[in-house]
C-alpha cells in the first residue's frame, strides 16, 4: 500500500488546472488568478498630496516662522492653471495634484491662517508629505502573478488597474454519488438500519468550501445497472467523487465499475487510518475519487486528497496546509504499519497549542469531527506516543486556509 504522502503525491500529479474564464471583479473574490496582470498605467497617475494642507515652495521656509499669501485651493481631481510662485501658497486637499512650482505640503494642524496668509512655524523639507508619480506601481510592473487567490488587496489593485474583468481559473464541477441500500434522502423516513445520506452534504460542503461546484447525484442502490448508470453521469463532472462501495465486500461495485467505464486506477488502499480503502483513478485526465462510507473517513481523506487536488485545478499554488507543532496532553497508542490521523481539541499553550482528543477515534463517531481544531499525523512506525511529545498537526476550518503551502 502507498503512504498516504505517496498517494496525495499520485493524486497532485494527476491534476491540473481547469480552463480560464473572466470573471466580473466583485465576483472574482476568493478565487485564482489565472495570467499575470500588469499596470496599464503609473500609480500614482501624478504626483499629490499625502495630507490636506498647503502646497509650497520648501525654499521659501528654511527660516521659521514665515508667512505666506494663499492664493487658492485644489480639490482632489481638480486642476491648477497657473504656477505658485515663490512667497505663495494653495491650500490643498488629500489626493489633489501638486502644483507647478510647489515641492512639499505642509499639514493643515501644522499651519495657522490670518487674512489671507498662511503661517508655517516648522522647517519644511524638500518632498515632505508628496507621493510621487508611479512610487507605488510602475507601467508595464507585474502587480499580482497568476495563482494568486484574489482577497479585498487584489481587488482593489484590479479596479486601480481599470479591471473590470478579472480572467480567473474555472471552478471545477465536481460531481457526489453516495452508494448502498441503506441509505435514504435528508427528509424521508428512516426506518431501522437505514441511514440518512449526510455524506452526500458533508462532501458538497466541503467542496463548495473548497470553492468548487458540488453537483449531487442522490443515491445508487447496490445494483450494477443503477450504479453504471449513476457513475456514467458523475463522470461527465470535471471531477468524481463516490462515498462507500470500495471496500471488498459482496456490494462494493465501485471499483469495478469505474473500470468497466474506462477509469484507469492508479491506487486502491492507502496505510493510513481512517480512510485506507480509498481509491484513485483517471477518466480522460479527469480525477475519480473513491472515498469510504464512514462519515470520519469520508472527510478525512477530503480533507488529505480531494481538497489539494481542486485547490489545484483551481490554480492555486498552495495547495497542502502547513504543519505546526502540537504538545500532547494524553497518551495516544497505534499499531505499527499506518499512520493514523486523530482529531484534537487546542489550546494555546505559551506561543504553541496543547493538544488532548476531541472523543473516541472510531471512524463513526462524526462528533470528534465537530469538537477538533487540529488533525494530528502519528507516523507509521511509532506506537505509543507519551505526554509532553510534539506531532505535526494542522489546523481545521476556514480560517486555516492561509497557512497552506
Amino acid at each position: 500500500m502507498l503512504t498516504f504522502e505517496q498517494a496525495r503525491t499520485v493524486i497532485l500529479d494527476s491534476v491540473s488546472p481547469c480552463g480560464m474564464e473572466q470573471v466580473e471583479l466583485l465576483a472574482s473574490l476568493g478565487r485564482t488568478l489565472a495570467e499575470d496582470i500588469r499596470a496599464p498605467w503609473d500609480l500614482p497617475a501624478a504626483d499629490n498630496s499625502a495630507m490636506d494642507g498647503y502646497a509650497l515652495r520648501a525654499a521659501d521656509c528654511r527660516e521659521t516662522p514665515v508667512r505666506l499669501r494663499v492664493i487658492g485651493q485644489i480639490a482632489a481631481g481638480g486642476e491648477l492653471t497657473t504656477a505658485v510662485s515663490s512667497g505663495c501658497a494653495i491650500k490643498i486637499m488629500t489626493g489633489a495634484r501638486i502644483p507647478t512650482g510647489c515641492d512639499a505640503v505642509v499639514p493643515v494642524e501644522e499651519t495657522e491662517t490670518l487674512d489671507g496668509y498662511v503661517i508655517i512655524k516648522e522647517t519644511v523639507r524638500r518632498h515632505q508629505h508628496i507621493r510621487f508619480k508611479g512610487e507605488d506601481v510602475r507601467e508595464g510592473e507585474t502587480v499580482i502573478e497568476a495563482g494568486r487567490v484574489i482577497r479585498p488587496a487584489e481587488i482593489s489593485m484590479l479596479a486601480s488597474c481599470g479591471r473590470a474583468l478579472v480572467p480567473l481559473f474555472r471552478k471545477p464541477r465536481v460531481a457526489i454519488l453516495s452508494t448502498g441500500d441503506e441509505l435514504v434522502e435528508l427528509g424521508e423516513p428512516a426506518p431501522p438500519g437505514m441511514i440518512i445520506n449526510s455524506n452526500a452534504f458533508s462532501l458538497a460542503a466541503a467542496v463548495r468550501e473548497a470553492g468548487a461546484e458540488p453537483v449531487l447525484l442522490g443515491i445508487a442502490r447496490d445494483s450494477r445497472e443503477e450504479l453504471r448508470l449513476k457513475m456514467a453521469e458523475g463522470l461527465k463532472a470535471d471531477a468524481f467523487i463516490t462515498s462507500a462501495g470500495v471496500s471488498a465486500g459482496d456490494h462494493d461495485h465501485v471499483r469495478e465499475l469505474l473500470a468497466e467505464l474506462g477509469v484507469e486506477q492508479q491506487f486502491w488502499k492507502v496505510a493510513m487510518k481512517p480512510g485506507g480503502p480509498t481509491a484513485f483513478g483517471l477518466r480522460d485526465g479527469r480525477p475519480v475519487f473513491s472515498l469510504p462510507g464512514n462519515p470520519v473517513s469520508t472527510l478525512v481523506t477530503f480533507e488529505l486528497f480531494v481538497r489539494p487536488a481542486l485547490l489545484r485545478m483551481m490554480g492555486r499554488r498552495r495547495v497542502i496546509r502547513s504543519m505546526v507543532k502540537v504538545t500532547l496532553a494524553e497518551e495516544f497508542k497505534k499499531k505499527a504499519g499506518k499512520a493514523q490521523f486523530i482529531r484534537l481539541r487546542l489550546d494555546r499553550e505559551g506561543k504553541g497549542f496543547s493538544g488532548r482528543s476531541s472523543g473516541d477515534q472510531n471512524t463513526g463517531i462524526l462528533k470528534t469531527m465537530l469538537l477538533a481544531d487540529a488533525m494530528a499525523l502519528l507516523p507509521v512506525e511509532r506506537t505509543v506516543f507519551t505526554v509532553g511529545e510534539e506531532v505535526d498537526a494542522f489546523l481545521l476550518g476556514v480560517e486555516s486556509g492561509m497557512g497552506e503551502k
